[in-house]
């Protein structure tokens, strides 16, 4: 008898405990059996998809911002505030997507996100004045900052033990997507009959076929990182339960933040000013896109490099400090002679625009768990993206008054020592939990 009641205690316990464990299993993610190979397949095209959207919607404008300019009547301080709206839309919309990730699932909201792109690119060259232009490229620029947010997070969940190789891979497609925009879009402008407004709508078709791969997981209620799955009320509060704004406690996230803003600056500066640099210094508008493609296309390989590599090292300052020289060298060549050398400086400033890959590779390095990779990226990207703004906006004034780009150039050029003061300061080989 006493076997038997073994044998039926297990019996009843087994399925129990197995129902228990696949529960666990569905609450957090990572947990019990690996995700299937083919899902994982799913995500990794869903997540170069959406980098190729996340830049064209920007440096598809920056080409043709003179016709724009022209078009709606532009002055050149308005068209400082249009190569501001990128920054201000990340900072503001980027501080919803964890929120919104932990309500509805990170995938369904890269889902919307990449509608919202398609959407805003489809209105913006038709709605016929300044203002909606404006309002129309913050749609766009909606989705594109709640995605930024997300990719890290979403590289974190699914690729826990590849994050430098999955961060690579999206930053490459990243600035592939960014160099297409910049290097076809004159091109397919003229192609198509010249209309500027055309050569500005053709990006939504991308941004509408990137929607495809992530409606899979618009139902998928797995916690995210920054969610922690239900715990017993007799358990404490877990890490990943702590208050959000202990992270402003934290010197590496403070850092991280200056670095991606102080990067970012430079890169909407690049995006939305360097064609005209060119053009007005000689080059055709057509050669001037070229210029702009070449340097987002030195992040090509260089963004699937440079996070292997800062992955590997326990301190990044060294790469942010060769970086931010390739920039002071670009900037000085741009001011002594832009046409003259415009190739050399092109290959440069690209080099050092691939400070944001870094930055990327640095958010998932600086946080143990999967809630502060949540907590980090959104502070840093969202406080990065506010610091920013002034930036574009400040060189259009400069050159609208100035009357030439020493100014300007000659603050690009400076803002490059605090960007890598801070990146070493970020680059520490300390995590956010250990200072907060």
């Amino acid at each position: 008898m006493p076997d038997d009641e073994t044998q039926t205690s297990t019996l009843k316990s087994g399925p129990a405990a197995r129902t228990s464990h696949e529960l666990n299993a569905q609450r957090l993610p990572g947990a019990g059996d690996a995700p299937a190979p083919w899902l994982l397949r799913l995500i990794a095209v869903g997540l170069v998809l959406a980098a190729l959207n996340l830049r064209p919607a920007i440096t598809s404008l920056g080409a043709l911002l003179e016709e724009v300019r022209e078009g709606l009547h532009m002055s050149g301080s308005v068209a400082g505030v249009l190569t501001s709206v990128p920054p201000l839309c990340f900072a503001v919309f980027g501080v919803m997507a964890p929120r919104l990730a932990r309500r509805f699932g990170a995938g369904a909201v890269v889902c919307a996100g990449m509608a919202a792109i398609a959407a805003g690119l489809v209105i913006r060259p038709y709605i016929g004045s300044t203002a909606g232009f404006l309002a129309a490229s913050a749609l766009a620029l909606m989705g594109i900052a709640v995605s930024n947010i997300l990719m890290p997070v979403i590289v974190k969940r699914w690729f826990p033990d590849r994050v430098g190789t999955m961060t690579g891979l999206y930053s490459m497609a990243l600035a592939l997507g960014t160099a297409l925009a910049a290097a076809i879009t004159v091109p397919v402008t003229g192609a198509l009959g010249g209309d500027w407004q055309t050569g500005l709508v053709v990006w939504a078709v991308l941004a509408a076929v990137a929607v495809l791969p992530w409606i899979v997981l618009v139902r998928d209620r797995t916690p995210a990182p920054g969610q922690p799955a239900p715990a017993p009320a007799a358990s404490g509060p877990s890490v990943s339960e702590a208050p959000a704004h202990r992270i402003t406690r934290s010197r590496t996230a403070w850092g991280l933040a200056c670095f991606f803003g102080l990067q970012a600056t430079a890169a909407y500066i690049t995006m939305g000013w360097m064609p005209q640099i060119f053009r007005d210094a000689g080059v055709s508008a057509g050669t001037a896109g070229l210029l702009l493609a070449v340097t987002m296309a030195m992040g090509v390989p260089l963004a699937f490099v440079i996070p292997r590599v800062a992955s590997r090292l326990k301190q990044q300052g060294p790469i942010v400090v060769v970086l931010g020289l390739c920039g002071l060298i670009g900037y000085g060549g741009l001011y002594l002679a832009p046409a003259a050398g415009a190739w050399a400086w092109a290959l440069l400033l690209g080099v050092a625009n691939c400070a944001f890959p870094l930055a990327l590779t640095m958010i998932g390095m600086r946080a143990r768990s999967g809630a502060g990779v949540v907590r980090l990226s959104a502070f840093a990207q969202s406080t990065g993206y506010l610091i920013s703004i002034p930036g574009p906006l400040l060189v259009g004034v400069l050159y609208q008054h100035s009357g030439g780009w020493g100014l300007p150039i000659a603050l690009m050029a400076g803002l490059m020592i605090p960007q890598m003061v801070a990146g070493i300061l970020a680059g520490r080989d300390r995590t956010i939990e250990d200072e907060c």
